[in-house]
């Protein structure tokens, strides 16, 4: 019964953490509900993994650790297509469900290291850290390959900018797509040096353009 007990505390503390990090941080920030399902089933799974196989007698510690290695190599290729954004939060998910999950450790150490990684996630990903510094995937109605003219675009219509990568050059189309890291500025000059149009967006910034 006192297996049962503490089983159960700790996945009390574990839904706990997991909606803290899902329902307060990450959704109020980046309003992606297509995503919450995929946060909590990694975190409840990884918790059953890991109380399952902890619990399992000697043999235990043994197949937790490929049980891991095999849900890290799941979350790493999926990392490939995620946005940078997502990435701390699966493996966040990932690390409360193993640390709810772990055996023959007290409820306060659990709900310690739980908090650990949800004050870095909350802390590092805050909004008003960097406010200024912005990201935008940004089309440009001409292909132009030129740095002083990407330079000069980014800054009269963005405001500084910090580094961008040349994503496609279209010669058909007559388009560029820049993913640009900037600093906004307080105003923004007109640009009259090329006839460019930028729009960003977070998904398929060629789909839709509009121009002045």
């Amino acid at each position: 019964m006192d297996l049962i007990s503490q089983l159960l505390s700790h996945f009390v503390l574990d839904l706990a953490a997991v909606s803290v990090l899902t329902f307060a941080v990450y959704y109020p920030r980046h309003r992606r509900r297509d995503l919450i399902p995929g946060y909590l089933a990694l975190n409840v799974s990884v918790f059953a993994l890991a109380a399952a196989l902890g619990r399992s007698g000697d043999k235990g510690g043994i197949a937790l650790g490929f049980g891991l290695i095999g849900v890290l190599s799941i979350v790493g290729i999926r990392a490939e297509s995620m946005q940078s954004e997502e990435v701390p939060y699966y493996f966040t998910t990932l690390v409360l469900g193993l640390i709810s999950g772990l055996p023959n450790v007290s409820f306060l150490l659990t709900a310690t290291l739980c908090a650990l990684p949800l004050a870095v996630v909350y802390a590092a990903g805050h909004p008003r850290l960097f406010a200024r510094t912005q990201r935008a995937v940004v089309t440009v109605d001409e292909a132009v390959t030129e740095s002083e003219a990407i330079d000069t675009f980014i800054r009269a219509r963005l405001g500084e900018p910090l580094s961008w990568k040349i994503q496609e050059v279209d010669y058909v189309r007559d388009l560029t797509i820049v993913d640009v890291r900037y600093r906004r500025a307080g105003t923004i000059k007109g640009f009259h040096r090329r006839r460019m149009t930028a729009v960003a967006s977070p998904r398929r910034p060629w789909e839709s353009r509009v121009k002045p």
